[in-house]
């Protein structure tokens, strides 16, 4: 609604309180405050009704800017959420898909391994669980397995490698994606483990990978594979993904890009 339809008045008082609202940083009270004094005029409401209706504005406001920031922190690649993601093209259980979903498993601090080929839903299934983690109120990140490789080495100079991933491992969901895909430098085979460590029994890891666990061997050294998947595996749950590549399957229908004029 337009200020214009204000009486001259009320002002003074909207500016007033405009202003104590900037000092205090109460930024959607002050955004709704104008619609709301109207409202309560019009509707003849008790004073308490128009301060709950304010403060309610305020709440919701600042839940949903939380959401958002730690949405843009946790760096997810590509936006994929469950909105976009078709439960009848996964070879993954139905009632596996919808526990997963439930959130119940971080709750309990444990794992989730998503193994299997390229192009079979990993990647988009991790990251659908993490914005809905968000939108729970959770603490998610997100990391290649050689982001990792790269705390290791900006962290190794001034001997805080230990402090990086104790603080990485206080997030509620962390997730590795792509693990397989190309060649792990002994760095990021590391960082993958202090982070494993970091995390054991406390907090829950997500990792996608091409290879199942018990392949990691072939990956790094092996001592370093025989303690990460120790502590990995004694609390996960291992979803293993098969069938043709989703994303060929669409360029082969022509569903992978806008048809040309």
């Amino acid at each position: 609604m337009s200020p214009a339809r204000v009486q001259t008045s009320d002002m003074a008082v909207i500016e007033e309180v405009t202003a104590i609202c900037r000092r205090l940083r109460l930024r959607y009270v002050r955004e709704q405050l104008t619609d709301v004094m109207l409202t309560a005029r019009a509707q003849r409401w008790d004073p308490a009704e128009a301060l709950r209706v304010l403060l309610v504005a305020e709440a919701e406001g600042r839940d949903r800017s939380t959401v958002e920031t730690r949405r843009r922190r946790a760096r997810f690649p590509a936006g994929k959420t469950f909105s976009s993601w078709i439960e009848t093209r996964s070879s993954i259980p139905a009632q596996t898909q919808r526990a997963l979903a439930s959130l119940e498993w971080v709750s309990r601090a444990e794992n989730l391994v998503v193994a299997g080929p390229q192009g079979t839903g990993k990647s988009h299934l991790l990251e659908a669980l993490g914005h809905h983690a968000v939108d729970q109120g959770l603490q998610v990140a997100w990391f290649s397995v050689e982001d990792l490789g790269a705390i290791i080495r900006r962290h190794r100079v001034d001997d805080t490698v230990s402090k990086a991933f104790g603080g990485l491992a206080s997030m509620q969901l962390t997730v590795i994606d792509d693990i397989g895909l190309l060649p792990i430098s002994a760095d990021a085979a590391e960082g993958l483990y202090r982070l494993v460590d970091a995390a054991y029994e406390r907090r829950s890891l997500a990792l996608s990978t091409n290879l199942h666990p018990s392949g990691f061997d072939q990956l790094m050294d092996k001592t370093i594979a025989s303690a990460l998947v120790d502590r990995l595996m004694h609390h996960a749950h291992v979803v293993v993904t098969d069938g043709e590549s989703v994303r060929l399957a669409d360029a082969l229908a022509g569903k992978g890009v806008v048809p040309l004029a």
